[in-house]
């Protein structure tokens, strides 16, 4: 009994690391527009989002009483079974947050909890009809019924803001889309976190602390939105700057549109108990508002890379965590094993995060390289030479016909590199000078006195 609560109290506490994980990687979803367009500043939007998600944690249990009554069979589910479930997730999320990608922290933990109970009690143990019509058909409707409502929305505010002061509707739309953003948080705490209070409520059902069918506690409703809460302040940077600025780049009347959007889709599917991802929601809707703009673009390598993201969420999850599933059916010995191999990757992934570090000072930076025919030039640039002794400076020739004099032979001058090289004044390039030979008008050896060469056209200057 003793080695039965241990093994509980490993789960609720394994449970709300994810849900801290679950609020770092899914701030993007409701700041990261925000933050982006300058209608808040960085630490400002990720405090009032934790706030709002901690307030949405005590909204409704109905996505709850779906992960806990509906997804999997709880009668045959050891709460062993729900800790593989929760390595499988975690180690998801973070793998994807290391790499910038706004994946489905709840696909990650659904795919977790199919895995290790397959693995547990193989296919039966899963309700294939709920997964099918509160998890897989929400998450393929979800983005695209909120990208087209923000495309719409965002062609809308855009006419309406035609006939009215554009800075007087700028400011408007700035204020319209810190509520809405507010909106969005609120509407996470309501979806999210309650994923984490279904899977603790689970557990207990399953080491007997609960009656099967019981709703939350309210330790885990509280405790649920305290992680998530937490998690959110402590802000998922990476993505944040995937989802503000590699997207898309998003004006205050699409963040508006596409905030709007979201919360409204999110709130809708909390209010049916479908367990939809907020992540797949907001992409779906900042997708929408980039193209609502006349000139607006949408990067697609990136929403490629993001729709690979997810696909993979729930087979990859569900893949570790029946592996976990596994070897913690060996006995304690298995289970310390997971544990141990689980915080040395987290710690791994944290050490390899350190390398390149983003934050709030430089989330909105986007990052790129330089361009090629940058590094082809500055590669192929020969370095500066060093000026004879004795030879006088010479600086820019002014505008009209420059004048041509007799130079000895085998003499050079210091010449900058903007009269030799015609380079981009966008390119940023180290000022370089060169040295080259000039062309030189020798006397004949007969001459007591050398000529002066006649003046060349214009076009002849060096």
């Amino acid at each position: 009994m003793e080695s039965f609560s241990l093994i509980l109290a490993i789960v609720v506490i394994t449970a709300l690391a994810f849900d801290f994980t679950n609020g770092f990687h899914d701030t993007a979803n409701a700041m990261a527009t925000t933050i982006s367009t300058g209608a808040l500043k960085p630490k400002v939007a990720v405090a009032m989002s934790a706030a709002l998600n901690l307030v949405g944690a005590f909204l409704s249990v109905e996505v709850a009483n779906t992960i806990s009554k509906g997804l999997v069979d709880e009668t045959g589910i050891r709460p062993e079974v729900i800790f593989a479930a929760l390595v499988g997730a975690i180690l998801w999320n973070l793998l994807t947050w290391l790499v910038g990608l706004p994946s489905s922290s709840s696909h990650a933990l659904m795919g977790g909890l199919v895995g290790a109970a397959i693995a547990s009690a193989g296919f039966g143990a899963v309700h294939g009809g709920v997964l099918v019509t509160k998890v897989l058909l929400p998450a393929v409707a979800a983005p695209v019924v909120a990208g087209v409502a923000a495309l719409v929305a965002t062609r809308l505010s855009y006419t309406i803001g035609a006939r009215t002061d554009g800075k007087a509707a700028e400011k408007g739309h700035r204020v319209g889309q810190i509520a809405s953003a507010g909106l969005v948080s609120l509407a996470h705490g309501t979806n999210d976190a309650q994923k984490t209070m279904g899977v603790i409520t689970l557990a207990l059902v399953a080491g007997g602390a609960l009656a099967p069918g019981s709703n939350p506690p309210t330790w885990v409703i509280l405790s649920a939105g305290l992680a998530i809460a937490l998690g959110t302040y402590i802000g998922g940077w990476r993505i944040i700057r995937t989802m503000g600025k590699g997207l898309t780049d998003l004006q205050p009347q699409q963040g508006f549109a596409a905030q709007t959007s979201a919360a409204t889709a999110i709130l809708a599917s909390s209010h049916l108990g479908f367990s939809l991802s907020t992540t797949h929601v907001v992409s779906g809707s900042v997708m929408g508002a980039g193209l609502g703009r006349t000139g607006g673009v949408v990067r697609w390598s990136t929403a490629t890379r993001m729709a690979v993201a997810w696909v993979l969420t729930l087979p990859a999850a569900a893949l570790v965590a029946a592996g976990a599933e596994l070897v913690t059916g060996l006995g304690d010995w298995g289970t310390a094993l997971v544990a141990l191999f689980l915080v040395a990757s987290s710690a791994a992934i944290y050490r390899i995060s350190r390398r390149d570090v983003v934050d709030h000072t430089n989330v909105n930076e986007t990052g790129e390289p330089a361009g090629v025919v940058t590094q082809a030039i500055a590669a192929v640039t020969p370095p500066p030479a060093a000026t004879p002794a004795g030879t006088p400076a010479t600086g820019t020739p002014a505008a009209g016909p420059a004048e041509v004099h007799t130079v000895p032979a085998g003499e050079v001058r210091a010449v900058p590199a903007a009269e030799v090289h015609a380079v981009s004044a966008a390119e940023d390039l180290p000022d370089l000078s060169v040295a080259i030979p000039l062309q030189a008008t020798v006397a004949p050896a007969t001459d007591p006195a050398p000529k002066t060469a006649q003046a060349a056209p214009p076009a002849a200057a060096v």
